[in-house]
């Protein structure tokens, strides 16, 4: 078959779907919500865990504010927070601890667990002696959990900071009948962002504005789950048909299908579709039209993170975000379009022996990508944050950079992390996913989950590619359909926590398969900026303005750190925060609108691994643990230097010191000790939004998963096209070195394509 008669539009009898097994497609609405099925002794202990942690406090003064003195009088248990957690540990929360999570509650209901988790501080002169966690006064269970935390014993460290973690996620993000959380007024949040608010009700009264708002994609989304009118309807406005097959699953036929829709695979499926293949974009999250983001941050890491947003490694030592939902981390990212460091791409080439990186095709590749994503490096309005860092290092003579941003100068929102309301923000569902669409070659099919890689022996040694099974979910009877998806090449793109999974669940055996796993891990630093009391004129709170726009770089050997700024809205904020008790977190979260955060981040050498099951190991080098502590002891330096009153770290200790006060000596002190504070085994939250490496590119089988174009060792025509592909860590922001080893990669796969369509 030449090239250049292959037709521009997908042919009605090239992609064909089974009739019966369309039939049974469904609307997924009608799924029943999520209950919480936890024992009344489970919900005993959680509710007295709960308000330990949020207890009732009456404020002695009247000078308070109502909202204030409301948000202290009220507990946890009285917003509901109980059993918000009882769901999440009802089947929402997947990670290997929640057994660990509902034993510890079942103890804790009885006077003999208590006993052994809380030692002599459950036990009381009085008849009975012993008693059950929650019939122990406050102040007692105060110190129970603040033992926890810091516990020689790391099962009872892993209770604290799991436990912990849900509780204030669900308390500072759970919403009532009004879409609000009852703490907002208090601690000096908005909610959603006004502007988009107000754009969506006035879209409601124009027809244009409503079709404005669905975005670019909404012409080749196919939603499986839809009633067979709506699903023939979405078919032939993509150019497929229904019709029956003998084929044991349901079959979509196609020159490429991609499973993921992030900044690989939307990359590898705009080029393809551009060069006219027919493409099929399998994504397991699903699409958020611009007017239907709530940018509320409970339903937003509901719908469009991993696992709700409640993903960790499997110790608990780091908290992970990572999209899901068509754009994947493209969608929720921070923006920094950061091009891969000359010294990054040298150690791949010469170290690694890959030529790719420092070649012309590669920076041909990094200038295209940055073309398309329109990546700008100014912008007009910083968040309190970045401002921090920027004034900071210029008090002390340190240097700090500009990061370049997927997004226009005057865009500077400070909720694209739960989507972007105007599309202004480039990412993969404005851009590689809108290039698709435009060919009319390509379909996105979200709800999709890849369950299998497909593949025939050709021969002894030779295994071929030759497509996907996936299911979705058949949202009438809640029963998983599965659909199959042939195509003459197969590009896994669904992240390194979820490619290695998908391949190990094919049967791919190369050892390097979810191993080399890196995170760059972070750890923070905070300060407190009073409006009236700044040494400088800021009016921005802390999660208003750009998230992400200044760089400082903390080490400059090969493995170094540097500090950039975080999107941190109240759940993430409270997650983040040490517990010393509940006044004294309720003081702090106070101060939420007005707290700077900045980070370290690590290039790690410490790797983990994903198993089969998609459960994450990760443990930490000595060497990135120092840098991280070098990188604490100058953000401290730094947040003071900008003019805050107080400044801290989130290590739980949770000391701080008042500048207002403080001598040049206790500054000293406290710098000094504050990097000495240990990172690893529960002391300092953790957390990681970049994960890669764990199907890395390589020359040799025996060290890599991948070839230098990205094709498996193991199976011919299966590419992997994301930030597992990565041969190490990459040190900064991964979005635009993903998207150019994506569009190279996408170059390869049309060579192939083009052999065998000869």
């Amino acid at each position: 078959m030449d090239v250049a008669k292959m037709p521009n539009r997908l042919s009605t009898d090239e992609m064909s779907v089974d009739l019966e097994a369309a039939l049974r497609f469904s609307n997924g609405v009608s799924q029943a919500p999520p209950v919480n099925k936890l024992t009344a002794r489970e919900m005993e202990s959680l509710i007295a865990i709960s308000d330990t942690f949020l207890p009732s406090i009456q404020l002695n003064s009247a000078n308070y504010s109502t909202s204030l003195q409301t948000f202290f009088s009220t507990s946890a248990s009285m917003l509901g927070t109980p059993e918000v957690v009882g769901v999440y540990l009802s089947g929402k929360l997947q990670h290997v601890m929640l057994g660990l999570l509902r034993l510890g509650l079942w103890l804790l209901s009885t006077w003999y667990g208590t006993l052994i988790l809380c030692g002599y501080k459950s036990m009381s002169s009085r008849f009975p002696y012993f008693h059950k966690f929650s019939q122990l006064e406050l102040r007692r269970r105060e110190e129970i959990m603040k033992s926890w935390s810091s516990s020689y014993i790391y099962l009872l460290r892993q209770l604290f900071v799991g436990v912990k973690f849900i509780v204030m996620l669900a308390h500072f993000t759970q919403l009532d009948e009004n879409n609000e959380n009852p703490t907002w007024k208090a601690i000096g949040y908005c909610g959603p962002d006004p502007d988009h608010v107000d754009r969506v009700k006035q879209s409601n009264e124009s027809e244009q504005a409503q079709v404005d708002g669905l975005g670019p994609l909404h012409r080749t989304l196919v939603h499986l789950d839809s009633p067979i009118e709506t699903l023939s309807k979405a078919l032939a406005q993509a150019r497929l048909s229904i019709t029956s097959r003998p084929n044991p699953l349901p079959t979509i036929r196609c020159d490429v299908v991609v499973v993921g829709s992030g900044s690989g695979g939307g990359v590898v499926a705009g080029v393809l579709a551009q060069a006219g293949y027919k493409v099929v974009v399998l994504e397991k999250g699903h699409y958020h039209a611009r007017n239907k983001l709530s940018l509320i941050e409970g339903p937003s890491l509901d719908q469009m993170y991993e696992r709700n947003g409640l993903l960790a490694t499997a110790d608990m030592g780091v908290t992970i975000l990572a999209g899901s939902t068509v754009g994947g981390g493209s969608a929720i990212n921070w923006s920094a379009s950061i091009r891969t460091p000359d010294k990054v791409m040298g150690e791949w080439r010469e170290k690694l022996g890959l030529e790719l990186f420092g070649s012309e095709a590669y920076e041909h590749a990094l200038d295209v990508v940055c073309k398309r994503m329109g990546v700008h490096p100014d912008v007009e309005e910083e968040s309190l944050n970045n401002a921090v860092l920027r004034r900071g290092c210029k008090e002390l003579g340190y240097p700090v950079k500009n990061i370049p941003r997927n997004a226009p100068s005057d865009h500077h929102c400070g909720w694209c992390c739960f989507g972007c309301k105007d599309g202004r923000k480039k990412g993969t569902l404005e851009t590689w996913l809108v290039d698709m669409v435009e060919s009319g070659n390509g379909v996105i099919i979200p709800g999709s989950k890849a369950i299998r890689v497909i593949y025939e022996n050709r021969g002894r040694e030779k295994k071929v590619a030759t497509g996907v099974v996936f299911e979705f979910e058949n949202g009438w009877s809640g029963e998983k359909e599965k659909c199959m998806v042939e195509a003459k090449v197969t590009v896994v793109a669904c992240g390194a926590l979820n490619t290695p999974v998908l391949l190990k669940k094919s049967g791919l055996r190369n050892k390097n398969i979810g191993k080399h796993l890196h995170l760059h891990p972070v750890v923070m630093g905070w300060g407190y900026f009073p409006e009236k009391e700044a040494r400088w004129d800021v009016d921005k709170n802390s999660y208003e303005g750009a998230i992400m726009t200044a760089m400082h770089t903390v080490v400059r050997d090969g493995y170094g750190a540097i500090i950039q700024t975080p999107s941190l809205h109240p759940g993430l904020f409270s997650v983040v925060t040490p517990w010393l008790s509940g006044e004294d977190f309720k003081w702090r979260m106070t101060r939420f609108a007005r707290t700077a955060h900045l980070f370290t981040l690590a290039r790690d050498r410490g790797e983990g691994e994903v198993d089969e099951s998609g459960s994450i190991r990760y443990r930490m080098d000595g060497h990135d643990e120092r840098n991280l502590k070098k990188g604490v002891e100058k953000m401290m330096r730094i947040i003071a230097a900008a003019g805050a009153t107080e400044i801290g770290t989130v290590h739980k200790e949770g000391e701080k010191l008042d500048l207002r006060t403080a001598s040049s000596h206790e500054f000293e002190r406290f710098v000094r000790r504050m990097g000495r504070k240990r990172v690893t085994g529960l002391r300092t939250p953790v957390c990681s939004a970049h994960q890669m490496g764990s199907c890395r590119m390589g020359v040799r089988p025996e060290t890599s998963a991948v070839d230098p174009k990205g094709e498996t060792w193991e199976v011919q025509g299966l590419y992997v096209a994301d930030t597992s592909v990565f041969p190490t860590a990459l040190g900064v922001n991964p979005m635009v070195t993903v998207q150019a080893i994506a569009y190279c990669t996408a170059l390869s796969v049309a060579e192939v394509l083009r052999r065998k369509v000869k």
